[in-house]
């Protein structure tokens, strides 16, 4: 499927002259390395969502700042849209480019500027890979600690542009918990310097604001991220039930007795078996569900946590309790985890992962709730997600040459976020609304609350440039949009005209 950009802030997108775009571009900067030919843009067609296809009118590879500034002057000044990208990891078409606007990729600036181990940060380039910051901090006893299952390959410029979270999130919050200050320009070319190194910058909290902003506010040139000290030590338990409700009564259990554990993640059977037949981890493939608990800080206090949770455990009626002997059977709890996504992907030519957020109660309810939508729309999901803070990743198999099925598989997907919605859940917790989203918006915001989405974009960029058609719907969109989303017999907000 190829999606061509359909829709700005205001009115149609203006018509671009791409040669006079090519030509200033090469005029001013002769030095950028700049790809105008089809078999150089097809690479770049789609992010990590690749059921979302558009091939950009060009594809721009800066190095240095200076070629971006002026990049951003050049199409400002042309009316030409960019949607900025780094690794192109992203799983909502965050980062899907525009036939009729400029991709700017920015994994080239991809330099550890500093590592400051006495003020606890990390100074970076956005091209720079998660992981890459761990290993950079490691020699100092320090890491940073969101740790996305991309973690090899995404960068963390993207990691701000959709907030992401990880297996760790629970304990030590999202990238905007674990973010200092954030370098950018404006859709003008102008810098901007969000945040401080500082316990508290003065004036509103617009680095908060940014994060999760998903490129439609301004272009990210340098991040600085907190570290903290590795734990004394890290235990894993990994628990198998019977039954999804059981575990998620454990979830409940863990959190209710005042436990926070570093990671809380859940798996159901079809992702246990698939994980197991991938990464051989050692996980219980008859096991309708399985928790992976770990436990990290003092080693008294750890040890003490592990037996209180081997009896929460228990109570909830786990079949099968285990305490990882050794580091190198934790790193295979936590492999056969972070690897679940490629795992799923060989059950199935296609699959199409989700990202709802619902309250923890909510996780025996919604999962019934999936595998009734799912047995509706004739596909498989597996279910895979961050338990601790309710964070969904449904994962729907299909085969896109068999006729019908992607479509398929978009409705279901929908229908499993306009369920999040409906228990008091939201339509995504870490990979963002980018295109995938966009319609589900409309259910879980009011045409009040995305006039003011629409407000703050305006006060950024007036013109509706920087990743136009992405994240916030127009209140026309919802409008049209509006017979998907009946609930009761009721359409979303009645008050807008229907066409």
């Amino acid at each position: 499927m190829t999606i061509l950009y359909d829709e700005r802030l205001d009115g149609a997108l203006p018509e671009v002259d791409r040669q006079a775009l090519i030509h200033a571009l090469r005029s001013q900067l002769p030095d950028l390395e700049l790809l105008d030919r089809q078999e150089q843009l097809k690479p770049y067609e789609c992010d990590g969502l690749s059921a979302y296809r558009s091939t950009p009118l060009l594809v721009a590879l800066p190095r240095r700042l200076e070629q971006v500034q002026q990049i951003l002057k050049i199409c400002h000044q042309q009316r030409v849209p960019v949607v900025a990208r780094g690794a192109g990891t992203g799983l909502s078409g965050g980062a899907l480019p525009l036939e009729k606007g400029l991709l700017l990729v920015m994994a080239r600036f991809k330099d550890i500027l500093k590592i400051d181990p006495a003020a606890r940060c990390a100074h970076l380039q956005p091209g720079v890979r998660n992981l890459a910051i761990s290993q950079a901090a490691a020699p100092y006893e320090l890491y940073y600690a969101p740790d996305p299952s991309s973690q090899i390959a995404c960068s963390i410029g993207g990691n701000v542009a959709e907030n992401a979270g990880g297996v760790h999130c629970l304990k030590y919050g999202l990238t905007v918990h674990n973010l200092l200050q954030v370098r950018m320009l404006t859709v003008e070319g102008q810098p901007l310097t969000l945040g401080s190194e500082a316990l508290d910058s003065p004036g509103f909290d617009l680095l908060a604001l940014f994060t999760g902003s998903e490129g439609l506010l301004g272009v990210i040139t340098e991040v600085t991220v907190k570290l903290l000290p590795k734990p004394q030590i890290a235990k894993v338990l990994l628990a198998a039930f019977d039954s999804v409700e059981n575990a998620g009564q454990a979830v409940a259990a863990i959190i209710a007795a005042g436990i926070i554990p570093g990671g809380l993640e859940m798996m159901d059977n079809l992702a246990i078996r698939a994980a197991e037949d991938f990464i051989h981890a050692g996980y219980p493939v008859d096991a309708q569900a399985m928790l992976l608990c770990e436990l990290d800080g003092v080693e008294a206090d750890v040890h003490d946590d592990c037996e209180r949770v081997r009896q929460l455990l228990q109570q909830a009626g786990a079949s099968e309790v285990r305490l990882a002997r050794d580091e190198a059977e934790r790193a295979r709890f936590w492999a056969g985890r972070k690897n679940a996504f490629p795992a799923v992907g060989r059950l199935s030519p296609d699959y199409y992962c989700m990202d709802g957020t619902i309250p923890r109660r909510q996780l025996p309810a919604v999962l019934h709730g999936i595998a009734r939508l799912a047995a509706e729309h004739r596909l498989r999901v597996a279910n895979v997600f961050h338990a601790g803070d309710g964070n969904m990743h449904p994962l729907i198999l299909f085969d896109a040459n068999q006729s019908g099925e992607l479509e398929r598989a978009e409705t279901l997907g929908g229908k499993i976020l306009e369920l999040c919605v409906a228990v008091g859940g939201t339509i995504t917790g870490e990979h963002g609304v980018g295109r995938e989203k966009i319609n589900q918006m409309c259910v879980q915001f009011s045409s009040d609350e995305l006039s003011l989405f629409h407000g703050i974009k305006r006060a950024f960029d007036p013109l509706g440039l920087l990743n136009p058609g992405k994240n916030i719907p127009t209140l026309h969109r919802c409008a049209e949009a509006g017979a998907m989303h009946i609930h009761h017999g009721q359409l979303p907000f009645p008050e807008l005209e229907r066409f």
